[in-house]
């Protein structure tokens, strides 16, 4: 197995003497809740302090236990900064969800901005699908999140973070248990929107035949 190194990050610190802001998103397939983005970066351009642990890789490679430890590892890193956003399931069915996606990855970065004080920086994509409206130079990578530590980083935040909100909607809608699926179309799901009908976190251009 290929796990994800830093050499991108370092060729991008070289040639634009910039901090790189990485963007990941998680929830793009579910049938409710939000979509999360989160944008990470590493402070210290061209010095990552330590060995990096084996289990920062695509956070869908992880299970729960792991992601959480991962997670907790790079919370407590100095070198470390990150920020996320959320876009619920009512501006999902209103924007479509590559919109939403943008959304959120537009309000991590803003987050992180200012949280970091970094103004000037680049972007290391997700995917193949650059942000729109932004005028910050941007590298896309499909399957980021599986190569580039950074990307990865960022999708253990998003999706620790987004199974964190869905536990919390379960208790706002049992019936539904959101706890386990995380709101993705298990036959548990279904089975309970058959049931129950669709909540106000369930997204509506998705379940069109559903409803």
């Amino acid at each position: 197995m290929i796990l994800p190194h830093c050499r991108q990050e370092q060729r991008a610190w070289q040639r634009h003497n910039l901090p790189v802001f990485s963007l990941d998103e998680v929830g793009r397939g579910a049938l409710a809740g939000p979509v999360c983005a989160c944008a990470f970066v590493i402070r210290k351009p061209l010095k990552i302090k330590g060995k990096i642990p084996k289990l920062i890789r695509d956070s869908k490679q992880l299970s729960p236990s792991q992601r959480q430890k991962m997670y907790t590892w790079i919370k407590d890193s100095p070198q470390y900064a990150y920020a996320t956003a959320f876009t619920p399931a009512k501006a999902i069915d209103k924007v479509n969800i590559r919109q939403a996606n943008f959304r959120a990855m537009r309000q991590a970065i803003e987050k992180l901005s200012q949280k970091t004080g970094y103004r000037k920086f680049v972007l290391f994509v997700d995917g193949n699908d650059p942000i729109p409206g932004l005028k910050q130079i941007q590298y896309c990578f499909i399957k980021g999140d599986a190569r580039i530590f950074s990307i990865a980083c960022a999708s253990i935040i998003a999706k620790v973070t987004r199974d964190k909100r869905m536990r919390q909607l379960a208790k706002l809608h049992p019936q539904y248990a959101f706890e386990i699926h995380k709101g993705y179309g298990t036959r548990l799901h279904y089975r309970a929107i058959k049931k129950h009908g669709v909540s106000s976190q369930h997204r509506k251009s998705f379940l069109k035949n559903n409803l």
